[in-house]
């Protein structure tokens, strides 16, 4: 594949707003030294961390916060968006839903396209110079390969897989199975998720976790949530249901409209948000939400918002009665930890991360199915006392467990534990102390 070249090809800088680790400590008190002390050794490492886009779902939001906060313990942190065309998007979409189960065909010309591109990416990296390297999901796995290929590996390869994989497809877990055993290191947020026979990475797990001082989850005064529900046309007046998600298959949002329906047969007054960001990596996203908007016809109590303001997908998320989160499959699902910190009461699909989150009767509900969601929703409605209970114990669950500083010291410990270990594939591994110095050397020599 040497003759590949791509005269567009650029990897983008995403932007990044500073944070303050100190900034948490009236949420998670002490924590916050045992932080720094923590990050201690790795002061002076050089991090990169390369994803599929900048905005619009999990990940994204993640590294939104994530990156700056390891700027400001002095672990010197970039995060870059690989270069893409649509043709490609759309192979990854495929390989997104083949690992999450979906019965659809993987054939050479998606693998051929996913390796040119993996490629070009490769080469936009050569000349980096980076103590650790973390790449996230399918997209950019293949990258390394081309590295080590060109004998342009530097530091440490750590891949972050966020998808749920107790499932995927057999031949194309086959096929990238190879590329995921280069890696120093894999973390994936469940153990269920890491594939029987996967050998050489040191495995990792970390549950995701949210930023509650971002703008998507930090407090709003009422009046501001009632201004944003006016300008979507929401009855202020009377309560609504919300799930946020993506528009895809796996998030269900026929079946949300099936279960609002059913309780507003109950529940007359009863309305319906359903808010998504449609991110550029998700063609599909764009189709099923054409379809969604299908099935709720010319119901004027149903409002689909493109949710591209985290202040907006903040305050709809406050303004609700009832939050649903019917997928199917789901990897973690940040949209649940997002609307239990609000101390929202929520019924949810007991899959992937979110039995993790949501405890049966104690922080939420689990359903199995669309009638079990309308049951449980027509309860919450109907019983508000012991609804507020259900969100104010779900808020305190993710206090202690699905914050993003918990998330840091997970990714601080995984970076301690691969700097040192030794190094595979002829691979020295990083060195135990990072400077300046140390790496303008390094660079010279080059």
């Amino acid at each position: 594949m040497s003759d590949i070249s791509d005269d567009t090809a650029a990897l983008k800088t995403a932007e990044l707003t500073p944070h303050s680790l100190e900034a948490y400590r009236p949420i998670i008190g002490g924590q916050v030294d045992e932080l720094r002390a923590l990050a201690a050794p790795l002061r002076g490492a050089r991090v990169l961390h390369l994803n599929s886009t900048s905005f619009g779902g999990g990940v994204a939001e993640i590294l939104a916060t994530l990156v700056p906060l390891l700027n400001d313990m002095g672990i010197e942190s970039d995060w870059k968006v690989i270069h893409g065309k649509e043709e490609f998007f759309a192979v990854t979409k495929a390989m997104h839903n083949l690992l999450q189960g979906m019965p659809m065909p993987w054939t050479p010309a998606m693998r051929d396209t996913w390796l040119r591109y993996n490629e070009i990416n490769a080469r936009l990296l050569r000349d980096e110079d980076y103590d650790f390297v973390w790449i996230h999901d399918p997209q950019p796995l293949g990258v390394l390969q081309f590295l080590d290929e060109g004998r342009k590996r530097r530091g440490a390869w750590i891949w972050r897989c966020h998808i749920d994989l107790s499932d995927a497809n057999r031949r194309l877990w086959g096929f990238l199975r190879p590329f995921v055993e280069r890696y120093d290191a894999a973390v994936f947020t469940l153990q269920q998720y890491v594939r029987d026979g996967l050998v050489g990475p040191q495995v990792f797990i970390a549950a995701p976790a949210i930023d509650p001082l971002s703008a998507k989850n930090r407090h709003l005064p009422p009046a501001h949530v009632r201004q944003v529900m006016k300008r979507h046309g929401i009855d202020t007046e009377r309560p609504y249901m919300i799930q946020v998600s993506r528009f895809d298959p796996w998030k269900d949002p026929l079946g949300v409209i099936d279960a609002y329906r059913l309780v507003k047969k109950e529940i007359p007054q009863i309305q319906l948000v359903m808010a998504a960001t449609l991110a550029h990596d998700d063609p599909e996203g764009w189709l099923y939400f054409d379809r969604t908007a299908r099935k709720a016809g010319d119901d004027q109590d149903i409002r689909l918002v493109n949710g591209n303001v985290s202040y907006e997908v903040n305050a709809l998320q406050r303004g609700a009665s009832v939050v649903l989160q019917l997928s199917t499959r789901e990897g973690f699902g940040l949209v649940v930890t997002e609307a239990l910190w609000k101390a929202r009461p929520m019924v949810a699909r007991g899959v992937g991360g979110i039995p993790l989150q949501v405890l049966d009767g104690q922080t939420g509900h689990i359903v199995d199915s669309v009638d079990q969601a309308a049951s449980r929703t027509f309860e919450l409605l109907t019983r508000p006392a012991a609804a507020k209970a259900l969100g104010a114990r779900a808020r305190e669950h993710v206090r202690q467990n699905f914050l993003i500083t918990r998330y840091l010291r997970d990714h601080l410990n995984v970076m301690q534990a691969v700097a040192a270990s030794p190094g595979r594939n002829g691979h020295s591994g990083p060195a135990p102390a990072f400077n300046r110095a140390a790496r303008v050397r390094r660079t010279t020599r080059r």
